[in-house]
């Protein structure tokens, strides 16, 4: 990453501390800004991550930073005997229990309060390891995509969904204006944390996206690195297999 980005500029806390702190306060509407910030297409490009999980149908699936869970809910449809949905911010992972509970899940999914960089799991133990806007909160990124290649297990894949800058004129100027302006705008209108909305913004548009964040994944060992671009580049589907 080019450079570190942190929730509270000017805080002595760590970035991990920071961040645990923001998704805590901005948990109750994080749901709400998400589909407002995104128009509701965060859902189609999580469908095509469960998709993609699904297709060698894997019986245990971590999904890191699960956030509210609402993909490792998603991947109930493919039939995994065991989901860990697995997160830094309890406030995040309460919204997602009570989802997880409502919907008598609580067999299939379990939310468990985790750092992804140091994760409570054998080597070798998931089929599929999944991440969805959550990398670029990672504190030591290459730390933590190395903890998701010692628990996944051999030809086991990682799938990871994260936001992007588009490249080409004029999407990468109106994407420019929109993630610069409306979406701190839209953060302020839906959550009193000012800052969290101004950080996602900030902290996307620094993440080694496309090329880069591959040459990272085959950096850690992973093989059969492949990026997805979604909806004319503000977003990427990435995935890797471990030998």
């Amino acid at each position: 990453m080019k450079k570190m980005v942190t929730p509270y500029k000017g805080s002595h806390s760590s970035k991990k501390e920071q961040v645990t702190k923001m998704f805590d306060g901005i948990s109750k509407q994080y749901d709400l800004v998400n589909r407002v910030i995104s128009l509701g297409i965060d859902q189609s490009w999580r469908r095509k991550v469960v998709r993609l999980a699904g297709e060698n149908k894997p019986q245990r699936i971590i999904d890191i930073a699960t956030g509210t869970g609402d993909l490792a809910i998603a991947l109930k449809t493919t039939a995994a005997e065991e989901i860990i949905g697995l997160d830094i911010s309890p406030g995040m992972l309460s919204v997602g229990a009570e989802k997880v509970k409502k919907l008598a899940l609580d067999k299939q999914i379990s939310m468990v309060l985790g750092d992804g960089e140091k994760l409570p799991y054998p080597d070798n133990y998931f089929d599929v390891a999944t991440v969805a806007f959550g990398v670029r909160n990672f504190e030591d990124l290459e730390q933590g995509l190395s903890e998701i290649f010692r628990v996944l297990r051999s030809k086991g894949t990682l799938l990871v969904l994260e936001t992007a800058v588009p490249t080409r004129f004029p999407f990468k100027q109106g994407y420019k204006i929109y993630s610069g302006w409306m979406v701190p705008l839209i953060g302020r209108i839906f959550s009193r944390d000012q800052k969290a909305y101004q950080y996602l913004t900030d902290s996307a548009a620094v993440f080694p996206h496309g090329p880069a964040f591959n040459n990272i994944l085959e950096k850690i060992g992973f093989i059969e690195v492949r990026d997805n671009p979604q909806t004319l580049g503000v977003a990427s589907i990435y995935s890797a297999t471990k030998p």
